[in-house]
């Protein structure tokens, strides 16, 4: 079949305008890709158990609050939100930062924007490696400057610290709080005046440990936290709490040049989150206004608990899982209690078990998802994720009892 061209002249507005259609013989479709198919189909979603490191299970009411209807995310109403969520930032940081936002994007985002707006081409950045977290920073680092690496190891002393910031003098030291990879919760008290001796800038990543740990920006001194969204706050991925403190900005905003990314560049974002003192905002990007409902709302719930109540809960709730485990014979993986985070628990992989059998078995039977190592800790830990509204000892005998399950019935090597 020959398809039949025609073209009309058309006067449009005073100018001659060329329209060409094309048309084929019979019911022929001018498209070449089809709709596809499973599209044709209701979306679904199965509930599950979402105890790994993260993300975790979303409450019904944040849900809910997610599922307000969309408005324009320059509209006022929107304003009042995200000034509310600044609010709920700075009580869960314990900061009085006027530089504080929430970014777009996950908690790598969070990440990029520290670095890549204190950070110049040509200087150099310090990363305290005790796990994934760590090497993804100086991945980051070293993409417009350099990073230098501490020793990987379970937490550093002060005077490992102070040893490396002699050596190294960077403009930034780089810290995973909560080190999700590995279980550890690194001490942070003295790094903060110890980096602001070298002229250093302190970068914490809190994203495991948020709420689940005791956190003090400003009594730290620690000039740039974020966080995530999915994980003790229960919200859905998707938007990265991060502050910054008053030398912080005195560096990113006497930059030479300017942040490699236009998306993260924190002049922009400062004034779109209304915290640089200007009397308008101005367009930057659609913020995802959902998102920050939902947001909004997991803040609400941490300030309602309490941020005190919720660091003792998530405590309790991992020594009680830490005994249960030890009292089944497995190992933890952080040997020292004072170093294992308490909103996601480390387990030595069980000595002749393929880990991801275990792991597959659980999620298979018990419908409830555990995982295996992340990084430099793949096929030595299990990792289980209890954080926010998951951080029960109900839910702590419900991974026991599935682990002993497991245990049973997971193939085990003679050898």
């Amino acid at each position: 079949i020959v398809p039949r061209i025609i073209v009309w002249f058309l006067w449009f507005h005073g100018s001659l305008r060329f329209c060409f259609a094309c048309y084929t013989a019979g019911n022929m479709s001018s498209i070449s890709v089809p709709p596809p198919k499973c599209l044709q189909k209701p979306l679904t979603v199965p509930y599950r158990h979402m105890f790994g490191p993260g993300p975790s299970n979303v409450p019904s009411r944040i849900l809910e609050a997610g599922a307000n209807p969309v408005i324009g995310h320059m509209h006022p109403e929107i304003f009042e939100i995200m000034n509310d969520i600044k609010s709920g930032i700075q009580y869960m940081f314990q900061t009085q930062n006027k530089m504080t936002l929430a970014v777009s994007g996950t908690g790598h985002s969070a990440m990029e924007c520290a670095i890549f707006n204190a950070v110049e081409p040509g200087e150099s950045v310090l990363v305290a490696v005790n796990g994934i977290w760590g090497e993804r920073a100086a991945e980051m680092a070293e993409r417009i400057g350099k990073a230098h690496l501490a020793p990987p190891g379970g937490c550093f002393t002060i005077e490992e610290m102070e040893k490396a910031l002699s050596k190294h003098r960077p403009t930034l030291l780089f810290v995973a709080h909560g080190e999700s990879s590995t279980g550890v919760l690194h001490p942070l008290d003295g790094i903060g005046q110890l980096c602001h001796k070298y002229n250093c800038l302190f970068l914490v990543d809190s994203v495991a440990s948020i709420g689940g740990a005791p956190v003090y920006m400003d009594q730290q001194e620690i000039d740039i936290l974020y966080t995530g969204s999915q994980k003790v706050l229960n919200a859905p991925p998707g938007t990265a709490p991060i502050s910054f403190s008053e030398r912080a900005c005195q560096k990113i905003f006497s930059r030479r040049t300017k942040p490699v990314s236009f998306y993260l560049d924190l002049s922009w974002l400062a004034n779109y989150w209304g915290c640089d003192g200007k009397p308008s905002r101005v367009y930057h990007h659609t913020g995802p206004v959902t998102a920050f409902y939902s947001l909004r709302e997991s803040l609400s719930v941490l300030v309602e608990e309490g941020l005190e109540n919720s660091w003792e809960r998530h405590l309790k709730v991992a020594e009680y899982f830490h005994a249960g485990l030890e009292s089944m014979g497995l190992k933890l993986f952080v040997k020292e209690k004072r170093l294992r985070l308490p909103t996601v628990t480390t387990i030595v992989a069980p000595y002749g078990y393929d880990w991801k059998e275990i792991t597959s078995y659980i999620m298979k039977t018990h419908n409830l998802e555990i995982s295996g190592g992340l990084g430099p800790s793949v096929g030595l830990v299990l990792r289980v994720g209890l954080m926010g509204c998951n951080s029960s000892r109900e839910n702590v005998d419900m991974v026991l009892a599935a682990l002993k399950d497991a245990l049973k019935h997971c193939h085990k090597s003679k050898v």
